[in-house]
C-alpha cells in the first residue's frame, strides 16, 4: 500500500517514468511540503523524483519563482555540459507537467513542482565531518563563479528585500512594538541584544547601493543541507532549494553558510553552553569557498567576509525572534517556543564571532 495516497494524483500530473509505486515525506525544512515519489521505469527499474508544494504565503508569485529556477538551472546546464559534467547530478532539472508546464496548479490553488531525484547523495542537517563543510563551501563557491556572468537584474525578487538587513531590523522593531503574541515581556534580554546591533545592519546594503560591491545572482539560503553531498566521494555535487535564487550579494551566501555550519550545536539547541562558534569550521569553509570563488569576488567583498557571518547570523536571529513575537507565522515549528530557542542560539553565535573577528580576518587573509 502506498503511503500518502492523496499525493499520488499530483505526482501523476507530471511526466514521470512510469506508475507510482511509493511515496515518502521528507520532514526536514521550514517552508515547503516535500515528497519523494518512486516510479517503476523500464525493465522494473525504480526512478525517483522530488515533488513539492510551493508555500505561496511566503512565495506570493510562484510563477516568477519557477521562471527564475528554470532559467538559472538551464544556464547552469550549459556550463556543466561545456565542462564535461553530468547535468543530471550537478544541477536540478524541472520536470514538466503533462501539459508542458513546470508547475501544476490544483483545484485548491496549490502550486506543485517536481525535480529529478539525485541518487547516491545525501543532504546533511549538521556538519558531521569538517570535510563535508569544506566541500559544501566549494560547491557554493562554484555556484557563485558559474553564475558570475548571469545578468542578475533579469531575475525576479521572490521575496522582496530578503537579505536587506536594514529592513529586517525595521521589521523586528515593528514585531517588538506590536507584540501580537504577548510574549515580549518574557524575552526582554533577547530583544535588547538584537536592538543593540542596529548600527551594523547596513554594512552590506550600503555598499551595494554605493557600487562598492556588485549585485550578483545569489542563492540566499546557503545552509549545509542545501547541498547534495556525493555518498562515495564526499564532494558537494549539486546546489538545491533554489526558491530564493535572486539578485543579492555573495556575502549573503557566505555569511549564512557560516551561521548555519560553523556552530557547535543545532539551530534550536536549548542548552546555550553547548552553542559556540567553531573557528576551525570557519577556516574550512573559507578555504573551500575561496578556492572556487575568489577570482569572481572583488577586494571589498573579501574584506567583508567575516562581517557577513556576523550580520547574517544577526539577521536570522532577528527573524526567529520576530516570528516568535508575531505568533510563529513564518517558520515551521516542531514544538512550542522553538523560534525563541533558535533566536537564542544566533545570539550566542553573534557574540562569539564578535569576540573572534580579528582571528576570522586573519583566516580570510590566508586564502584570498
Amino acid at each position: 500500500m502506498i503511503k500518502y495516497p492523496e499525493i499520488k494524483p499530483f505526482a501523476e500530473c507530471f511526466k514521470i517514468a512510469g506508475p507510482v509505486v511509493g511515496i515518502d515525506k521528507i520532514e526536514n525544512g521550514h517552508i515547503n511540503a516535500t515528497y519523494v515519489i518512486a516510479c517503476e521505469g523500464e525493465g522494473g527499474a525504480q526512478i525517483r523524483y522530488i515533488l513539492q508544494t510551493i508555500n505561496t504565503k511566503i512565495f506570493t508569485d510562484p510563477v516568477s519563482l519557477m521562471e527564475n529556477i528554470k532559467n538559472v538551472t538551464d544556464y547552469l546546464k550549459n556550463i556543466i555540459r561545456e565542462n564535461g559534467g553530468d547535468v543530471n547530478r550537478e544541477t536540478l532539472t524541472c520536470i514538466e507537467t503533462t501539459d508542458g508546464l513546470i508547475y501544476h496548479v490544483d483545484d485548491q490553488n496549490r502550486y506543485w513542482r517536481m525535480y529529478n531525484y539525485i541518487e547516491d547523495a545525501t543532504s546533511y542537517q549538521s556538519v558531521e565531518r569538517p570535510i563535508l563543510f569544506e566541500n559544501a563551501a566549494k560547491a557554493f563557491g562554484k555556484f557563485q563563479r558559474q553564475l558570475d556572468s548571469y545578468p542578475a537584474d533579469t531575475l525576479h525578487e521572490t521575496i522582496a528585500k530578503f537579505h536587506d538587513t536594514v529592513k529586517r531590523f525595521r521589521d523586528f522593531e515593528e514585531a517588538v512594538a506590536n507584540d501580537i503574541s504577548g510574549r515580549a515581556k518574557d524575552c526582554q534580554p533577547e530583544i535588547e541584544f538584537y536592538l543593540a546591533h542596529k548600527d551594523i545592519c547596513g554594512e552590506i546594503t550600503s555598499r551595494i547601493a554605493s557600487g562598492e560591491i556588485p549585485l550578483r545572482v545569489t542563492h540566499n539560503d546557503t545552509k549545509l543541507n542545501n547541498i547534495m553531498i556525493d555518498n562515495e566521494t564526499d564532494e558537494g555535487i549539486c546546489v538545491i532549494d533554489l526558491d530564493t535564487v535572486m539578485p543579492g550579494s555573495a556575502l549573503y551566501d557566505f555569511g549564512d553558510s557560516i551561521r548555519f555550519g560553523a556552530s557547535s550545536a543545532a539551530e534550536d539547541e536549548q542548552d546555550l553552553s553547548k552553542v559556540y562558534f567553531v573557528p576551525e569550521l570557519f577556516e574550512a569553509y573559507t578555504r573551500g569557498f575561496l578556492s572556487e570563488a575568489k577570482e569572481a569576488l572583488n577586494d571589498t567583498e573579501k574584506d567583508l567576509l567575516p562581517m557577513s557571518a556576523i550580520l547574517m547570523t544577526l539577521e536570522c536571529g532577528m527573524r526567529f525572534l520576530g516570528d516568535h513575537l508575531n505568533g510563529d507565522v513564518y517558520f515551521s515549528l516542531h514544538y512550542e517556543n522553538q523560534n525563541l530557542y533558535r533566536a537564542r542560539t544566533q545570539m550566542k553565535l553573534v557574540a562569539d564571532m564578535e569576540a573572534q573577528i580579528e582571528d576570522m580576518k586573519a583566516i580570510v587573509a590566508k586564502y584570498r
